[in-house]
């Protein structure tokens, strides 16, 4: 049998107590036998650093220092790799059984593969069109990236909320790669975290241009009567 490709699982924490050995574990439990988890921590001031040190003997990398956000965490991170493929996930969600069915499909390394999250007790998003993809983006825990994508491109940090959709834009656009669905719900969301609650407003201001930049003429058009639509409604 072939050796199973090596992905590798990154995880940035601050203050996690609370869910970092519920996500930890969620990894531990998976049947793919080929992972390596790297977990960056901002320095946290309650019990995180304990539990790492705790699990440090399943960890292949981890750290505790302050940092300028999650996107700067997750480029530190990166510098640790060692696996084919890279995946990220937050300590406040779990991986599902299917992660691991999903991890087998990885056969192609010109793929972005994605599947689905389960949010709020549902599947979340599904497959997306090209025009889902610039208005919504892709949750960034349904997302397993080929590794080299990461030798091209880092987390640009100014967008402190929204940097990894600005990353899947840049790889649309970039023909060596492709998004690939694969219809698995392979981790379950926590709804309640930043992202959700909050807008990355630099990223709103920029979010046209990108689009027109990334996805083209005819998705820019669309988004912007779409804008259009929802300010003479009132909405």
């Amino acid at each position: 049998m072939s050796t199973p490709q090596l992905i590798s699982i990154i995880l940035v924490t601050r203050n996690a107590e609370k869910f970092l050995q519920r996500c930890l574990d969620s990894i531990y439990m998976q049947e793919y036998p080929g992972i390596e988890i790297i977990v960056m921590d901002g320095a946290s001031t309650d019990d995180t650093p304990a539990i790492l040190q705790a699990n440090s003997g399943k960890l292949t990398y981890w750290k505790s220092e302050k940092d300028d956000g999650i996107y700067d965490a997750m480029n530190k991170a990166l510098g640790h790799v060692q696996g084919q493929w890279v995946y990220f996930i937050g300590a406040d969600d779990v991986l599902t059984p299917a992660f691991s069915d999903f991890a087998n499909e990885l056969k192609d390394p010109g793929s972005i593969y994605y599947g689905s999250v389960q949010k709020s007790g549902r599947k979340y998003l599904g497959k997306l069109s090209p025009y889902k993809q610039a208005k919504i983006g892709i949750n960034h825990q349904a997302i397993i990236y080929p590794a080299k994508i990461f030798s091209l491109y880092q987390y640009d940090t100014s967008y402190k909320i929204s940097a990894d959709h600005v990353l899947n834009m840049w790889c649309n656009k970039n023909q060596d790669y492709r998004f690939a669905f694969r219809d698995f719900d392979i981790a379950v969301f926590n709804d309640t975290g930043v992202s959700s609650l909050q807008k990355d407003l630099f990223f709103e201001k920029q979010k046209s241009r990108l689009i027109l930049q990334y996805f083209g003429l005819i998705i820019y058009l669309r988004f912007q009567f779409r804008i259009l639509k929802g300010l003479f409604s009132g909405s």
